[in-house]
């Protein structure tokens, strides 16, 4: 799932354009120098945020969580790892897919469909650990409003696939850390406050196609 992406965007760069775009394709991955302050935050900070967030509400709620147990060194591999296999994906779905499809469909309709084929793209290996549909429903919810904040920060923060896989990276190490290993994830709450800032960015931004 994580090579798939990047092996058909490089495929079709170099179909469409040669060897160069095929260079180009894979150096827009590590693309961060430039990147602006709100950019780094925004990806670094919004799911460890979503995440501290929906484990206020399930102790409000009367949900039993355990401890936090988060080692640094185990926090810092799930991060390396993580950051790869986003690297993977996103070079496809961000550095290839993105920018055309905001262009004709706008950056709201793009993270939907990009969001969904995503979704679906795990639909089989979550029934594999026999996630119950309810389950999955929220989880594509969920998923597909992090694909638009994803698009979004994507359009407006510059063009770099590097914060899209650092959103997408940190976005599975909050999970895995939520607490003990994912264990009490809660594809609901999560979902629900994802659509808070989906929200506000479709109400500023709108369904906009102008890349910048």
């Amino acid at each position: 799932m994580a090579i798939c992406p990047a092996i058909v965007g490089a495929f079709l760069a170099w179909r469409t354009h040669g060897t160069s775009a095929v260079r180009a394709f894979f150096r827009s991955a590590v693309h961060f120098v430039d990147m602006r302050l709100w950019v780094w935050l925004v990806a670094v900070g919004t799911m460890p945020l979503v995440m501290f967030v929906s484990g206020v509400i399930l102790f409000g709620l009367g949900e039993s969580l355990p401890a936090p147990e988060i080692r640094f060194g185990q926090t810092v591999v799930l991060f390396a790892l993580f950051f790869l296999a986003a690297t993977a994906e996103e070079l496809g779905w961000t550095g290839y897919v993105t920018l055309p499809l905001v262009q004709k469909q706008g950056m709201i309709v793009a993270g939907l469909v990009i969001g969904g084929v995503a979704a679906i793209w795990h639909v089989i290996p979550l029934l594999q650990v026999e996630r119950s549909y309810s389950w999955i429903a929220w989880w594509t919810i969920g998923t597909v409003c992090r694909r638009i904040l994803i698009v979004w920060l994507y359009v407006k923060g510059g063009q770099r696939v590097f914060a899209a896989s650092l959103f997408h990276a940190m976005g599975n190490v909050s999970w895995m850390l939520f607490p003990v290993m994912g264990s009490h994830y809660d594809p609901v709450s999560t979902a629900i406050i994802l659509l808070v800032p989906v929200l506000l960015v479709a109400s500023i931004s709108g369904n906009t196609r102008n890349i910048g």
